[in-house]
Protein backbone atom coordinates (compact mmCIF):
# COMPACT_ATOMS: atom_id res chain seq x y z
CA UNK A 1 0.00 0.00 0.00
CA UNK A 2 2.66 2.45 1.07
CA UNK A 3 4.58 1.95 -2.07
CA UNK A 4 2.08 2.16 -4.45
CA UNK A 5 0.98 5.73 -2.49
CA UNK A 6 4.58 6.62 -3.21
CA UNK A 7 4.68 5.27 -7.07
CA UNK A 8 1.50 7.38 -7.48
CA UNK A 9 2.45 10.35 -6.22
CA UNK A 10 5.75 10.42 -8.14
CA UNK A 11 3.69 10.76 -10.91
CA UNK A 12 3.05 14.33 -10.16
CA UNK A 13 6.77 14.90 -10.55
CA UNK A 14 6.64 15.74 -14.13
CA UNK A 15 3.82 17.85 -13.89
CA UNK A 16 5.04 20.06 -10.81
CA UNK A 17 8.15 20.39 -12.30
CA UNK A 18 6.61 21.61 -15.63
CA UNK A 19 4.50 24.33 -13.13
CA UNK A 20 7.67 25.45 -11.84
CA UNK A 21 9.16 25.87 -15.07
CA UNK A 22 6.02 27.75 -15.70
CA UNK A 23 6.29 30.13 -13.46
CA UNK A 24 10.03 30.72 -13.79
CA UNK A 25 9.38 32.09 -17.88
CA UNK A 26 6.70 34.26 -16.36
CA UNK A 27 8.83 35.29 -13.91
CA UNK A 28 11.77 36.24 -16.77
CA UNK A 29 8.99 38.38 -18.38
CA UNK A 30 8.06 40.24 -16.35
CA UNK A 31 11.23 41.09 -14.58
CA UNK A 32 12.07 42.13 -18.43
CA UNK A 33 9.09 43.93 -19.16
CA UNK A 34 8.89 45.79 -15.47
CA UNK A 35 11.95 44.62 -13.57
CA UNK A 36 10.23 43.12 -10.28
CA UNK A 37 8.83 39.65 -9.61
CA UNK A 38 5.61 39.39 -8.38
CA UNK A 39 5.47 38.02 -4.76
CA UNK A 40 3.22 35.22 -6.00
CA UNK A 41 5.98 33.78 -8.10
CA UNK A 42 8.11 32.79 -5.35
CA UNK A 43 5.30 31.85 -3.39
CA UNK A 44 4.09 29.61 -5.85
CA UNK A 45 7.46 27.94 -6.27
CA UNK A 46 8.01 27.55 -2.98
CA UNK A 47 4.74 25.68 -2.70
CA UNK A 48 5.03 23.70 -5.50
CA UNK A 49 8.86 22.96 -4.99
CA UNK A 50 8.00 21.90 -1.12
CA UNK A 51 5.69 19.48 -2.77
CA UNK A 52 8.16 18.28 -5.08
CA UNK A 53 10.61 17.81 -2.48
CA UNK A 54 7.75 15.93 -0.12
CA UNK A 55 7.10 13.19 -2.78
CA UNK A 56 10.82 12.64 -3.64
CA UNK A 57 11.97 12.76 0.12
CA UNK A 58 13.99 15.32 0.32
CA UNK A 59 12.18 17.42 2.64
CA UNK A 60 14.60 18.36 4.66
CA UNK A 61 17.19 18.55 2.35
CA UNK A 62 14.81 21.30 -0.48
CA UNK A 63 13.28 23.47 2.61
CA UNK A 64 17.28 23.48 4.08
CA UNK A 65 19.19 24.69 0.63
CA UNK A 66 16.16 26.65 0.03
CA UNK A 67 16.77 28.81 3.25
CA UNK A 68 20.48 28.90 2.90
CA UNK A 69 20.71 30.40 -0.54
CA UNK A 70 17.84 32.32 0.50
CA UNK A 71 19.98 33.27 3.25
CA UNK A 72 23.27 33.71 1.49
CA UNK A 73 21.15 35.97 -1.43
CA UNK A 74 19.64 38.86 1.35
CA UNK A 75 23.65 39.49 2.26
CA UNK A 76 23.90 40.12 -1.25
CA UNK A 77 20.49 42.15 -1.19
CA UNK A 78 22.27 43.83 1.67
CA UNK A 79 25.19 44.93 0.15
CA UNK A 80 23.07 46.35 -3.30
CA UNK A 81 23.76 43.31 -5.36
CA UNK A 82 20.76 41.87 -5.91
CA UNK A 83 17.04 42.95 -6.17
CA UNK A 84 14.52 42.00 -3.03
CA UNK A 85 12.66 39.63 -5.95
CA UNK A 86 15.93 37.97 -7.08
CA UNK A 87 16.56 37.22 -3.82
CA UNK A 88 12.79 35.52 -3.18
CA UNK A 89 12.69 33.68 -6.45
CA UNK A 90 15.73 32.58 -5.99
CA UNK A 91 15.92 30.96 -2.43
CA UNK A 92 11.94 29.43 -3.16
CA UNK A 93 13.44 27.86 -6.25
CA UNK A 94 16.34 26.56 -4.39
CA UNK A 95 13.86 24.58 -2.61
CA UNK A 96 13.02 22.50 -6.47
CA UNK A 97 16.14 21.69 -6.57
CA UNK A 98 17.78 17.60 -5.72
CA UNK A 99 20.55 17.17 -3.82
CA UNK A 100 22.55 16.03 -6.70
CA UNK A 101 22.38 19.03 -8.83
CA UNK A 102 23.14 21.85 -6.63
CA UNK A 103 26.12 22.41 -7.63
CA UNK A 104 25.15 22.42 -10.95
CA UNK A 105 22.27 24.55 -10.53
CA UNK A 106 24.62 27.25 -8.27
CA UNK A 107 27.04 27.02 -11.81
CA UNK A 108 24.09 27.15 -14.33
CA UNK A 109 22.29 30.04 -12.40
CA UNK A 110 25.96 31.95 -11.95
CA UNK A 111 26.88 31.11 -15.98
CA UNK A 112 23.39 32.61 -17.26
CA UNK A 113 23.52 35.51 -14.88
CA UNK A 114 27.57 35.93 -16.82
CA UNK A 115 26.08 35.50 -20.37
CA UNK A 116 22.99 37.97 -19.41
CA UNK A 117 26.13 40.41 -17.94
CA UNK A 118 27.88 40.16 -21.39
CA UNK A 119 24.80 40.56 -23.56
CA UNK A 120 23.68 43.92 -21.70
CA UNK A 121 27.24 45.13 -22.07
CA UNK A 122 27.72 44.20 -25.54
CA UNK A 123 24.01 46.01 -25.69
CA UNK A 124 25.59 49.35 -24.90
CA UNK A 125 27.84 49.20 -28.18
CA UNK A 126 26.04 47.52 -30.23
CA UNK A 127 22.67 48.26 -29.77
CA UNK A 128 21.33 51.96 -31.24
CA UNK A 129 19.94 54.48 -28.54
CA UNK A 130 16.32 54.12 -28.96
CA UNK A 131 14.34 56.76 -30.88
CA UNK A 132 12.11 59.17 -29.70
CA UNK A 133 9.00 57.41 -31.56
CA UNK A 134 7.14 55.01 -28.94
CA UNK A 135 6.10 51.87 -30.52
CA UNK A 136 2.50 50.74 -29.95
CA UNK A 137 2.87 47.13 -30.53
CA UNK A 138 3.95 45.40 -27.00
CA UNK A 139 7.32 43.94 -28.50
CA UNK A 140 8.79 47.03 -29.82
CA UNK A 141 7.95 49.02 -27.04
CA UNK A 142 9.32 46.49 -24.74
CA UNK A 143 12.96 46.08 -26.88
CA UNK A 144 12.66 50.02 -27.16
CA UNK A 145 12.40 50.26 -23.55
CA UNK A 146 15.32 48.00 -23.04
CA UNK A 147 17.49 49.42 -25.37
CA UNK A 148 16.94 52.47 -23.23
CA UNK A 149 17.73 50.94 -19.84
CA UNK A 150 21.26 48.96 -21.62
CA UNK A 151 22.68 52.53 -22.73
CA UNK A 152 21.39 53.90 -18.92
CA UNK A 153 23.13 50.84 -17.12
CA UNK A 154 19.92 49.55 -15.63
CA UNK A 155 19.18 46.74 -13.49
CA UNK A 156 19.11 43.17 -15.30
CA UNK A 157 16.28 41.23 -15.21
CA UNK A 158 18.41 39.05 -13.16
CA UNK A 159 15.14 36.23 -13.32
CA UNK A 160 16.27 35.35 -16.48
CA UNK A 161 19.90 33.87 -15.60
CA UNK A 162 17.77 32.04 -12.64
CA UNK A 163 15.20 30.90 -14.87
CA UNK A 164 17.47 29.28 -17.80
CA UNK A 165 19.84 28.26 -14.99
CA UNK A 166 17.24 26.56 -13.40
CA UNK A 167 15.26 24.65 -16.14
CA UNK A 168 18.70 23.65 -17.56
CA UNK A 169 19.15 21.55 -14.50
CA UNK A 170 15.57 20.59 -13.60
CA UNK A 171 15.43 17.25 -14.69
Amino acid sequence: GEIMLHDGLLLLSPGLKLAIAGILLLAAAHDIMIRTVPNWMPLWLGILGTALAAIEFRLVWGLGFGLTVFALCLVFWWRGWMGGGDVKLLGATAIVIAPAAAGSFLLAVSLSGGVLAMAYLAGRVLLPRPTVRRPTRLLPRVLRVEAWRIHHRGPLPYACAIAAGTIFVLS
